[in-house]
């Protein structure tokens, strides 16, 4: 069958998780790509500098092993549905709040705290979604699922275009708390993981004893998702701060590169994930990554918009095409018993060790007269080439079986 009527075949219910999911990933995204076209504001406003208020984002990367495990583990006692709404709720009141910020240390507490709400998300999300498809399309989906972070940071953009000048950094966080209304669809529309449901029959495993138990594989997805981690916040957290001290432009266009970056990471993510089912999910992803090392010198040296813009299309689909087809590899390796657990943990541990990555930039950007681009070359082509060697001599269970317990791969 044609990927078309692959998805035209899908159940409502089925459809109902994959859109659920993409929204709830793009809505997580979308509160924490605000922040980012906000940082020389905020460091205005509290009389401090960039690199300081950068803490915020390093913060909020932080919290989100936190929320992986804790969220993941009340997924796997009372099932992927409830918690993802209840997670949706709180990281969006915790976007809301930010608004009210007086201080900068309270706007740090405030981020922390939502990155342990957003670090939930993504792993409930995923395996929700990849429990309930057909395994020919966890490939698609999974693209259409991880697309869903360049989709926020594209909304992100079109928000910080539209109304940064007119209502500023605080109406901005204030604008987030829409993701609470995705919390309706769910409720509505999507039922609950049959593989969680087919569970409840077997013995419960304790989370904490299948991580050690599985501790190889999860030490080698820790390791791959510190170096994916690092090549996207190291090629788009800092891109509007880039655009914006070392080019000086203003607010509309960051906000048009910004957005056709996106588009380009919204195109790999699709494209590479359905990709992904015809040379496997470790090929896609060593292609991706490689793609990104001849695109960074017009991607990050280059000084008229327009040459900035092709540039920031073409490194986004090689960085969120390899990253598409994370979802359905990292959910394809974990063990079936902590699935909605094992995944988000390891790739927000991963996001742990590189929390500091922002900071790290902004250090070697001003330590070299706020030369950005360096900054962002350096970690986009290291990190690149430590995907591609890493990927390469790891495992692949390609359309493993979601409901029946297997073996995971040491």
């Amino acid at each position: 069958m044609s990927l078309v009527a692959d998805l035209k075949s899908l159940e409502p219910s089925q459809r109902s998780a994959i859109w659920a999911s993409y929204l709830g990933w793009t809505l997580d995204a979308f509160d924490y790509f605000l922040l980012v076209f906000m940082l020389s504001a905020i460091a205005k406003e509290f009389g401090t500098d960039v690199k300081t208020v950068i803490y915020a984002v390093t913060l909020t990367l932080v919290a989100r092993p936190i929320g992986a495990f804790c969220f993941g583990w009340l997924a796997e006692r009372f099932g992927r549905r409830p918690v993802l709404m209840v997670d949706i709720i709180l990281f969006s009141a915790l976007e809301f709040g930010s608004a009210f910020a007086p201080s900068l240390f309270s706007l740090l507490v405030l981020r922390f705290l939502f990155g342990i709400a957003m670090g939930g998300e993504w792993g409930l999300g995923a395996s929700l979604v990849m429990e309930w498809i057909p395994p020919r399309l966890r490939g698609p989906v999974s693209g259409l699922l991880q697309s869903g972070y360049p989709s926020g940071y594209f909304v992100a953009s079109l928000v910080y275009f539209l109304l940064f000048d007119a209502i500023g950094w605080r109406g901005m966080f204030m604008v987030g708390v829409a993701p609470a209304l995705l919390v309706l669809l769910i409720r509505i529309h999507v039922k609950e993981s049959p593989a969680f449901e087919a569970s409840l029959k077997r013995p419960r495993a304790n989370p904490i004893a299948e991580i050690f138990r599985h501790w190889k594989i999860a030490l080698y997805m820790i390791v791959l998702m510190a170096a994916f981690n690092a090549f996207s916040h190291g090629t788009q957290d800092l891109y509007p701060t880039f655009l914006q001290q070392q080019h000086h432009f203003d607010t509309h266009l960051t906000g048009t590169l910004t957005a056709i970056m996106n588009v380009g990471a919204i195109v790999g993510g699709i494209g590479f994930g359905i990709w992904s089912e015809r040379i496997g999910r470790k090929r896609a992803i060593i292609i991706a990554s490689a793609l990104a090392l001849p695109i960074l010198p017009l991607w990050a040296f280059t000084s008229t918009p327009l040459l900035l813009g092709l540039g920031a299309f073409l490194m986004q689909v090689a960085v969120q095409g390899a990253w598409g087809i994370i979802p359905v590899h990292l959910n394809e390796l974990s063990p079936s018993a902590v699935r909605a657990l094992f995944p988000g943990f390891a790739y927000q541990l991963g996001n742990l060790l590189m929390s500091r990555n922002g900071v790290f930039q902004a250090q070697i950007a001003e330590s070299h007269g706020n030369n950005y681009a360096l900054a962002l070359a350096l970690f986009g082509g290291v990190t690149a080439v430590i995907i591609v060697l890493w990927t390469a001599i790891g495992p692949e269970r390609r359309h493993a079986n979601f409901v029946e317990s297997e073996p995971t791969p040491a």
